[in-house]
């Protein structure tokens, strides 16, 4: 199954913004349900048990609403690890719908990170790395190291085929027309996990780990040092 470059219509701004929200509404949905929130909590978890440390500071690159850092967040509190999050997006319409008390907003381009070198413990995105060639990925990727003391994180879809017809037999779960077509877009554009191992080797990152997750996730740890 070939990587199918589709542009995504959340990303266009062809939306209304009621179509906006309903479509960042799904996203939600699906991040909850489907490992979005787990995999980012689990990624954070490992980091902090691997430098022992029980409060990281967080940048969340390409945020939208900010939902999964923040869900995460309240997990790792329970867990006993404190973190603090600024939220990133091109959008600042995204960023002002649904941030939570306790986060900064940053509107900013995910390519040219506007914070000074090792600002943050991490850098975290979802749902962001296949909308980028491999070329911009290993640029963003590098960039995330400047800004970042430890590690950069990558939570994404892993492309195959029965992703695909999951995707479309879930088409009744989604409230807005622009999930409809975004989301089997964003499989068919979505990489491998052997592609981000290739791709990453390209990085200045030290040290690159992927862990499979529930429903075609991936987990990618990018290590600093």
């Amino acid at each position: 199954m070939k990587r199918v470059l589709i542009p995504e219509m959340l990303d266009t701004d062809c939306g209304t913004p009621a179509e906006v929200e309903a479509s960042l509404g799904d996203l939600r949905r699906i991040n909850r349900w489907f490992g979005g929130v787990a995999t980012t909590e689990d990624m954070v978890w490992r980091v902090a048990r691997e430098i022992n440390s029980s409060s990281l500071s967080l940048l969340e690159v390409a945020a939208g609403t900010g939902y999964v850092p923040e869900a995460a967040r309240e997990r790792l509190r329970h867990r006993g690890l404190s973190l603090q999050i600024t939220s990133l997006d091109r959008a600042a319409s995204h960023l002002n719908l649904h941030l939570n008390n306790g986060s900064r907003a940053v509107a900013a381009d995910a390519l040219a990170l506007p914070f000074r070198d090792a600002a943050f413990d991490l850098l975290s995105s979802n749902l962001f790395a296949h909308h980028l060639s491999p070329q911009e990925l290993v640029q963003f990727v590098n960039e995330a190291l400047r800004v970042c003391r430890v590690a950069v994180l990558i939570n994404d879809l892993v492309r195959h085929p029965l992703h695909i017809s999951l995707v479309y037999a879930g088409m009744p779960l989604y409230r807005s027309r622009l999930t409809r077509h975004d989301a089997p877009a964003s499989v068919r554009q979505a990489y491998t996990v052997e592609e981000m191992r290739t791709v990453l080797t390209q990085t200045r990152a030290v040290k690159v780990e992927i862990h499979r997750h529930y429903l075609f996730r991936m987990a990618v740890i990018a290590w600093k040092h």
